[in-house]
């Protein structure tokens, strides 16, 4: 596909089942992430292989963070900004865009793993852009990095824990009683003005760069931590 600008790169997710929610022997699991339940991803999709970028939402929104290096994740969105941006992408392109669903987010985070990180039961800075120790030590460098300057994990998928946390399409709920079990997002019942946030970022301790961990936002804030990422399931048939 050939675009006159700066087109997020795509990896494919492929479909499978995984366990969402709370993982086994994590001290730091909390009720908002139980009860841990089977999801079953139907089909593969197509996601981003890096938060949106400086660069690609400037082509949609080009008076949007002046001074940023493009290669930077994307910050001081709402979730309406980032709808906006897979909207506009899908009129551009032809394909239909959107964010993750929170289940999709989850799968791809953990890329084949059960434990809380997807590089195993702890982290460090080698593996992801965050600040503090679980002791309250700075160890980390206090702002965003580029994206793509950690490991990818197994999915060849880079900055889910850390560097910026990343809106996804699900309204909140406190828990995940009667989830969906097929992968969807989340639309029905909870907090429509909250929004869900996963991942983790550059200034968080360690805890809430779990796979598993999940907050929530009104759908109009903005923060200089949090991004998002895109999805589609139109493009799958052209991803290796």
């Amino acid at each position: 596909m050939s675009t006159p600008f700066p087109m997020p790169d795509l990896v494919r997710l492929p479909a499978g089942e995984f366990m969402m929610g709370e993982s086994a022997d994590d001290k730091f699991a909390n009720d908002t992430e139980r009860p841990a339940h089977q999801v079953c991803l139907a089909q593969d999709i197509a996601v981003g292989r890096y938060p949106v970028t400086v660069d690609e939402f400037c082509a949609f929104r080009p008076e949007h963070a002046e001074g940023d290096a493009p290669m930077l994740p994307a910050v001081n969105v709402t979730w309406h900004d980032a709808v906006a941006y897979t909207q506009w992408l899908s009129h551009e392109t032809g394909h239909k865009f959107r964010l993750l669903s929170e289940a999709e987010w989850e799968y791809a985070c953990r890329a084949g793993s059960g434990t809380p990180f997807a590089c195993g039961s702890e982290i460090n800075t080698v593996y992801a852009n965050f600040l503090y120790h679980e002791n309250g030590r700075r160890i980390g460098l206090g702002h965003r990095t580029s994206v793509g300057s950690y490991p990818a994990n197994g999915f060849g998928l880079y900055d889910l824990h850390g560097n910026v946390g990343e809106w996804v399409a699900d309204v909140w709920h406190q828990s995940y009683e009667a989830a969906p079990a097929d992968g969807s997002a989340w639309m029905n019942g909870g907090e429509p003005a909250q929004r869900v946030v996963r991942g983790g970022a550059w200034d968080y301790l360690p805890r809430l760069l779990r796979s598993s961990w999940r907050d929530h936002l009104p759908a109009f804030a903005q923060r200089d931590n949090l991004g998002f990422r895109i999805a589609t399931n139109d493009l799958t048939p052209h991803i290796p």
